[in-house]
């Protein structure tokens, strides 16, 4: 599974795919007798954009408010990208006592997704990242004896997690970076839920939709073609609930984008086949830590894990 960096623009945006910015998205909202408000910004080491659509502008306002707080929530419990989340102490530390629930929801879900792909997906494949990134600053491929080095550290039943505290084994790291950001999207549409928003449009690097388009249409999104940059594959239409890509191409590590962030915990190698996956789902959870998984375990196994998935779906994109 990927390790340090996140990914984005696996998906192209939604909105009708083009609305012609902020007036245009506004307009359409009042052609329905509803206010739109929009709030972009950074977060999980990328930009994430809310957009929401209703009667009222101050509870608009509001919503936004909360589902950035509960980003930042979810960014101090399990990024990578802050030294002082709870997440990078108990790497340092081996243990964490009275975990944050975010990071505890994070964890029991990894865990348990590792389980039921046999090792496929594993959230201990952290110490590859230095392996590969350090490799390839000099241009080069990381050799057996640093591959495995790191693969000794891995393995998911190397970690316990109960809602006392969360423990590693000796030399043993985590990553969530294959959940966190689905999960966020899963967070975020809750806390508009919770404020009586019914058309929404989340993106947390991963996406999800409520209700309609401003304009009354359904949502869509675009699924970017993964050798073609900028360019659209295939269309969601319509769009709700949740949908995350993995894919070889935001951080490849040769040209050919055989090497890149997503590995197999078996070798430590990328696996081979897919260039990316796409899982729409009723949970950016479950759709983030499924594209992750396919990936590792190609289409055919990947496919048969998707299908047992309750409101799952999956589309694949070969190497070319």
């Amino acid at each position: 599974m990927s390790a340090r960096p996140t990914r984005r623009r696996a998906i192209l945006g939604a909105c009708g795919l083009a609305l012609g910015g902020a007036a245009a998205f506004r307009a359409l909202a009042e052609g329905r007798g509803l206010v739109a408000r929009e709030r972009a910004g950074l977060a999980f080491g990328t930009t994430v954009s809310l957009v929401a659509a209703g009667p009222d502008p101050e509870v608009l306002e509001a919503a936004l408010s909360e589902g950035f707080a509960a980003m930042r929530s979810i960014e101090a419990a399990a990024s990578l990208f802050r030294p002082d989340s709870a997440l990078s102490r108990l790497n340092r530390e081996g243990v964490l006592a009275d975990p944050p629930e975010h990071l505890r929801v994070l964890v029991a879900h990894a865990l348990a997704l590792a389980g039921r792909t046999g090792g496929a997906f594993d959230p201990t494949v952290q110490p590859l990242w230095p392996v590969w990134s350090q490799a390839a600053a000099r241009k080069e491929r990381p050799g057996s004896e640093a591959l495995a080095a790191a693969l000794v550290r891995i393995g998911w039943r190397r970690v316990v997690c109960t809602a006392e505290a969360i423990r590693l084994e000796p030399g043993t790291e985590l990553t969530l970076n294959a959940l966190i950001q689905g999960y966020a999207a899963d967070v975020v549409m809750a806390a508009l839920r919770a404020r009586g928003v019914a058309d929404a449009f989340v993106d947390t690097g991963e996406f999800g939709a409520a209700g309609t388009h401003p304009d009354g249409a359904p949502w869509r999104l675009g699924i970017a073609d993964p050798r073609g940059e900028g360019e659209i594959a295939a269309v969601i239409a319509p769009f709700t609930g949740f949908a995350a890509t993995s894919g070889d191409y935001h951080m490849a590590f040769s040209p050919d984008f055989a090497d890149h962030h997503i590995y197999d915990p078996a070798t430590g190698r990328s696996p081979g086949g897919l260039a990316s996956v796409t899982v729409t789902a009723p949970s950016g959870l479950v759709a983030d830590g499924l594209s992750t998984a396919c990936m590792v375990l190609g289409r055919e196994r990947g496919a048969a894990l998707v299908a047992g998935e309750p409101g799952c779906a999956v589309r694949f994109s070969e190497k070319a």
